[in-house]
């Protein structure tokens, strides 16, 4: 069925700044994002005045919010100012973490809009951002243009006018907006990509990423979703959820710093499962009834995209279907390739293949060993014993409180953030129109051709500490 376009510009925002899309962009009445917007300032590199000790302060300690206070109490030369979450006992409980860690943070709760007294504090360096997705972009830029430095969780935003927002805003007020995107802290991840920065891969021609997730069970689970808010996120049609498997392989690709995103094409099954169910609970639980005869998404979404180098990228995702896990991360090059997932237990550390076949254990020890990433090889271990989805959560708060005690761009901008959020509402509009292509946006009006590729090496900074 077709979507009235009044109905889907409300839906995604694309009938703001931003939408591209020749042919597109004329029928709907939309303006090219490369002729509608010139960059103020480019975020891409820049590097923010250093301080010694960085004051944090979370909005959000629910699933996301609860770990993350957790494992900031383990880096040294940070403060916890504030903490707040809309729930009075989420807020409490978290308050509990910090008992005799040395933070003492102000608890804000109890109303919707207690979260913009704590933008408004005047001693708060970075607002780390861990709520329901339709809330990260209007607390990003609330947080941004009460000077303070962002860290979002994953989709930054989930339509095109906020994506452009993000953009405009962080150049205006020079303020970094990281998307929280950790699997590119992954250990494999970081492997392939220095193996590709090393041309271990040669040319890259092709990679793929994916979410796939089975957790149907928790989207009805009232105890675990607040307010049910991802149940109401998947009427959306598209992926939903792209940025796992688009982060890292974008960054391999060296998306928005040597190439860009140009454009894609989305394709949906049906949906099987979550309208029936929501059908059931309606005549079973009052709480379910606004979700009755409703459309869902389809169980399984395959997008593609294509770079303006002519590299291409495959991103799927499914959050329903009884399927084994997978967070897929294929890079396929001129030379060899990698895959990580979907894989036998025992080799989920993931495969480097130079040819036919995979290469033996012995021999990818001997690349583990011989590429290992400057960041794994100095916390790597650390990073496990604190934790965080196998480590890679800690090394991403480290390396984001270690650039901004030092003055160092970030490894995520907000371009990154932006580019790759895109991509959720892009691909509904795709899946609306019997999976046509649309272009995606450059947010770095043009600036991709010469950003600097994300910084590895770690020659600077690094001296942030970790206690036990």
């Amino acid at each position: 069925m077709s979507m009235k376009k009044r109905d889907f510009l409300k839906l995604t925002g694309l009938g703001g700044i931003g939408l591209v899309g020749s042919g597109l962009s004329e029928s709907y009445g939309m303006k090219a994002s490369t002729s509608s917007y010139a960059q103020k300032f480019n975020m891409c590199g820049y590097a923010a005045p250093k301080m010694d000790n960085v004051r944090i302060a979370y909005i959000g300690l629910g699933n996301r919010g609860g770990g993350a206070i957790k494992r900031i109490v383990h880096l040294e030369n940070v403060q916890v100012k504030a903490i707040c979450d809309i729930r009075t006992e989420k807020a409490a409980e978290a308050k509990k973490t910090f008992e005799g860690s040395g933070h003492n943070p102000v608890v804000y709760s109890g109303s919707a809009d207690a979260w913009k007294k704590l933008c408004e504090r005047d001693d708060i360096d970075l607002i780390y951002i861990c709520t329901p997705w339709s809330l990260h972009a209007p607390m990003a830029l609330y947080a941004m243009e009460h000077g303070k430095h962002v860290a979002v969780e994953i989709p930054a935003a989930t339509t095109v006018e906020d994506c452009w927002k993000l953009v405009e805003t962080s150049e205006r007020t020079k303020k970094h907006c990281m998307m929280l995107e950790n699997c590119c802290y992954d250990f494999f991840e970081l492997l392939t990509l220095n193996m590709a920065r090393q041309g271990y891969f040669g040319e890259i021609i092709h990679a793929e990423g994916a979410y796939i997730h089975d957790i149907y069970d928790s989207l009805f689970d009232k105890s675990k979703r607040y307010d049910l808010w991802r149940l109401k996120e998947n009427q959306r049609n598209g992926n939903l959820y792209p940025t796992h498997g688009l982060g890292p392989v974008a960054q391999v690709l060296d998306i928005n710093r040597g190439d860009k995103m140009d454009y894609l094409v989305s394709m949906a099954s049906n949906d099987f499962m979550l309208g029936p169910r929501a059908q059931q609970l309606a005549g079973e639980d009052p709480v379910f009834k606004p979700f009755a005869g409703k459309k869902f998404r389809g169980n399984m979404n395959t997008t593609t995209v294509r770079t303006a180098k002519g590299k291409t990228i495959m991103l799927q995702h499914d959050v329903t279907s009884p399927r084994v896990y997978s967070r897929l991360h294929l890079i396929s090059g001129t030379k060899g390739s990698a895959q990580k997932y979907p894989l036998p237990e025992s080799k989920q550390r993931g495969r480097i293949s130079k040819g036919h076949e995979w290469l033996s254990d012995s021999e990818f020890q001997e690349l583990e060993q011989k590429y290992q990433p400057e960041i794994v090889k100095r916390i790597g271990e650390l990073a496990k014993k604190v934790g965080g989805h196998g480590g890679m959560d800690f090394l991403m708060d480290w390396r984001l409180i270690d650039c901004l005690r030092n003055g160092l761009p970030l490894d995520q901008d907000v371009y990154d953030a932006a580019s790759w959020s895109v991509i959720s509402p892009l691909s509904e509009w795709s899946v609306s129109h019997r999976s046509n292509s649309i272009d995606i946006p450059d947010f770095t009006s043009g600036a991709w051709k010469t950003n600097k590729p994300v910084d590895i090496t770690l020659k600077e900074g690094g001296n942030t500490g970790v206690r036990s």
